[in-house]
């Protein structure tokens, strides 16, 4: 009988990609690979209805399903902030998809045997620890071997082996850039770390944050790491077609352009690689790649204050020649051209639990600049130039240096080829493995109140 495993998905109902749900996306296709039997725990905004399963289906895709109903929300959040879930929180188990067409050529849902749906089942949860300072106890029809979250959530499944993936510690090490109620999280994720049978993280760096500032016990922490895959067409296109996409898209000609891709919020640093860009004095231009995540306001007025409005003129057309473009949300088939064509990659983020851009860009052959603290320079090894990110004028050289020297680009390339073998999906998924076995060998551990 094939042990199933349960991921918890919310990042994969967000509207907007996040790094969350590239991770989810690869995990539940590694535990397939691995012959696990991989179900879904999704999250709704709004109450599905279970009599029938085809309107069930329906409403869970429905337009009106990326925001709550007011109604709902205000009557079921008033009694989960005063009660909690002290029966538990209720899934809905969901036929697997039949009716509904995907809408994208990669369906994130792909794979997984069996659809859970709980609505609102981040504010619930949080709600009920606050409340009594341990996990809500999911319900499904029929429990799973092991649960596994993609993030830090104070949920779990009793008789189950409970497994969190805790990305980084991003509200603890940069609270000035976060909204998070940085008591919750630390309080979280130390009950976490005393109840969960596997706490997963993607780096040594978040391996140690995790001990050092939460007090996890060292041998109950293991880095995975992680992995990125791209479809075997995009890989399979050439630099010339990249490069003719590219033009035809962006207007941008290959090699004459540094791109950052990522959403807009203050741990980017994009403040800083604006004021970069303008004291190298470069002449390639800058695209910023991605959507907005938060306190993106003054990036964004940035942008538009350091634009180039000068002219360029193509035969008959006249047309604005901006050196710094914004591309908001750009679609993988354009992002990997964008990539490939880059002069080069440029991430001086502040902290990232992993970074994956950076991978992103080696696997696809970009030169990479990018920050030295954090993880970054675990997953760049010696394949990336890396600043200080809070050093413009070290950013500023470093982007010189990229620009003035065609042989050092040449040799980042290929050093970035051989590191992001070090994080292939067989690598993820041998260590992915080790995780699931250690956990099954062992009782689950109890559901216990929080020190």
């Amino acid at each position: 009988m094939q042990t199933k495993i349960l991921f918890e998905l919310f990042n994969l109902t967000l509207a907007r990609g996040t790094g969350i749900a590239t991770y989810a996306r690869n995990l539940c296709a590694l535990a397939n690979q691995l012959g696990f039997d991989a179900e879904g725990l999704l999250h709704s905004n709004r109450p599905i209805d279970p009599k029938d399963p085809v309107l069930a289906e329906i409403a869970f895709f429905d337009a009106r399903n990326r925001s709550p109903d007011p109604v709902y929300l205000y009557t079921t959040m008033i009694l989960r902030r005063l009660m909690g879930l002290p029966f538990g929180l209720p899934s809905l188990e969901m036929p697997k998809r039949k009716i509904v067409t995907p809408t994208a050529a990669q369906d994130p849902f792909q794979g997984l045997s069996r659809l859970h749906v709980a609505t609102l089942f981040m504010d619930a949860t949080r709600y009920h620890f606050k409340l009594y300072g341990r996990s809500a106890k999911l319900r499904v029809k029929a429990r799973p071997d092991i649960f596994h979250a993609t993030q830090a959530i104070p949920l779990r499944v009793e008789g189950a082996r409970n497994i969190y993936t805790i990305h980084d510690v991003v509200p603890l090490k940069l609270p000035q850039s976060t909204l998070d109620d940085k008591k919750f999280f630390l309080n979280m994720v130390r009950h976490l770390g005393a109840t969960a049978d596997r706490i997963v993280t993607v780096s040594e760096a978040s391996r140690r944050d995790l001990i050092d500032i939460c007090g996890i016990d060292p041998n109950r922490v293991v880095n995975t790491y992680q992995s990125v895959s791209f479809p075997e067409e995009l890989l399979a296109q050439t630099y010339a077609e990249s490069a003719n996409l590219v033009r035809r898209a962006f207007g941008l000609e290959a090699d004459d352009y540094y791109l950052f891709f990522g959403a807009l919020e203050p741990k980017k640093n994009v403040g800083r690689l604006l004021d970069s860009y303008i004291v190298s004095g470069t002449k390639r231009k800058l695209a910023l790649a991605g959507g907005l995540g938060w306190e993106y306001h003054d990036d964004l007025a940035k942008i538009e204050d350091l634009r180039s409005h000068a002219l360029k003129i193509d035969g008959a057309r006249i047309t604005p020649d901006e050196q710094i473009r914004r591309l908001s949300h750009v679609p993988l088939f354009q992002l990997t051209a964008l990539i490939r064509c880059a002069r080069a990659v440029v991430f001086p983020s502040l902290y990232e639990g992993f970074g994956l851009p950076v991978l992103e860009a080696m696997l696809l052959g970009a030169p990479v600049l990018t920050s030295n603290g954090s993880s970054l320079p675990e997953v760049a090894g010696d394949a990336a130039l890396l600043v200080d990110p809070t050093d413009v004028r070290g950013i500023a050289g470093a982007l010189r240096r990229l620009d003035e020297d065609d042989a050092l680009c040449a040799d980042l390339r290929q050093r970035g080829y051989a590191q992001a073998a070090k994080f292939s999906p067989e690598a993820h998924k041998e260590r992915l493995a080790r995780v699931y076995d250690e956990a099954l060998a062992g009782p689950p551990r109890q559901n216990a109140r929080a020190a």
